[in-house]
């Protein structure tokens, strides 16, 4: 015995066009082949799911079954199949489903076989100076644009494209097998719902050529590595006059010489001289915006030292704000050493005490006091 249509589905007798297809959705979703490989009883669920919906759908034989029940499809009844030919309904609401479903799906076509062009991507290299700054940078993309003989139809100018004899402009074409239809892309169009006869000279009956343009890219100030900047209808033309696609701009920001990105701030390492950080002094770093800061370096400054200048680092993308920079300190020990310079150092060194150098002096202490303890 059958199982009723409306419980196959899971809705009430009275259950409205929305509420039809909100539950198909679900359940289609939920065992179809694809999300259950293998799976015998899913694939069942399935057609019997596709079977319910195609008949509660069509108001004529949702009248037939809630009167007759599934002895009006039997015996001739309302004749076998899903109906006549031609795409839509099931079609429809199946492109939306598994489209979602695989990530996408097929590209719904507009009337007249009219696609939308593909998007396309660009990549660009910036300096740091650049994105600190941001500039207008003019780029060339090679790209398909509309045919400027056929306006975008793909025909003779004079004529126009005619509907598909095989689809009736649809696109597609059914094979009903009992209570279950395959769906294809029409062999005669292409999918496209139209032919031309008598196709554009230019391009050849595609309504598009290619051609390398010159566009203008606005890069603010603070954008960041791997950023995506998006131009609505700057991709490649759609066919037979579809809609454009978009291009996508790659920016990636090569590696600065002194400053390394962190956000918005910025990090530079700066190595002076051991008399420098022993006795103090002061030195300037020249800024991305080409301007001089100053450091002053206190008397005993250690090596990994770090400073700040505020306000000093990466603009905030779309923001009055400002990163801060720093300056970390390597000291650098004097190499190539004169006899003097020598004799002057083995002196310094024979006349300090603890208190001149209290991080080694401390470190090798503790280092004794543990391997002492551990002995005991």
């Amino acid at each position: 015995m059958k199982r009723d249509l409306y419980e196959t589905l899971g809705v009430a007798k009275n259950a409205d066009e929305k509420e039809l297809k909100s539950a198909f959705r679900k359940l289609a979703m939920k065992y179809h082949p694809d999300k259950n490989p293998g799976d015998a009883a899913a694939e069942k669920t399935f057609k019997e799911i596709n079977e319910a919906y195609e008949m509660l759908k069509d108001p004529q034989k949702r009248a037939a079954y809630d009167r007759y029940g599934h002895a009006a499809f039997e015996q001739g009844g309302m004749g076998n199949g899903f109906g006549g030919g031609g795409a839509g309904g099931f079609s429809d609401i199946f492109e939306d489903i598994f489209g979602e479903m695989m990530g996408g799906g097929r590209q719904r076509r507009s009337s007249g076989g009219r696609e939308r062009g593909a998007d396309l991507r660009y990549n660009m290299e910036i300096s740091l100076e650049e994105a600190f700054g941001g500039k207008t940078a003019q780029i060339r993309v090679p790209t398909s644009i509309t045919c400027d003989v056929c306006t975008g139809s793909g025909a003779k100018p004079g004529t126009s494209p005619k509907t598909c004899g095989t689809c009736h402009g649809s696109g597609r074409v059914r094979a009903a097998q009992g209570f279950f239809s395959i769906e294809r892309t029409c062999p005669t169009c292409g999918g496209r719902g139209q032919t031309i006869t008598d196709p554009c000279g230019k391009c050849h009956g595609q309504g598009r050529v290619t051609e390398e343009r010159t566009l203008s890219v606005n890069i603010p100030a603070g954008i960041e590595d791997g950023t995506r900047i998006r131009l609505s209808g700057e991709g490649e033309a759609g066919l037979r006059g579809g809609p454009s696609g978009d291009l996508y701009i790659f920016l990636s920001v090569r590696p600065h010489e002194f400053y390394q990105r962190d956000g918005a701030d910025l990090y530079c390492s700066v190595p002076i001289s051991m008399t420098t950080a022993a006795l103090g002094g002061k030195f300037d770093v020249t800024t991305l915006d080409g301007t001089k800061s100053r450091v002053t370096v206190p008397e005993g400054t250690q090596a990994g030292k770090q400073f700040r200048l505020k306000g000093k680092g990466m603009p905030v993308l779309r923001s009055a704000q400002s990163g801060d920079l720093y300056i970390q300190i390597q000291i650098e020990t004097p190499q190539k050493l004169t006899k003097r310079q020598r004799e002057l150092l083995q002196e310094f060194e024979e006349i300090s005490s603890k208190d001149n150098n209290p991080e080694s002096t401390g470190f090798f202490a503790r280092m004794k006091d543990f391997f002492d303890t551990l002995s005991d």
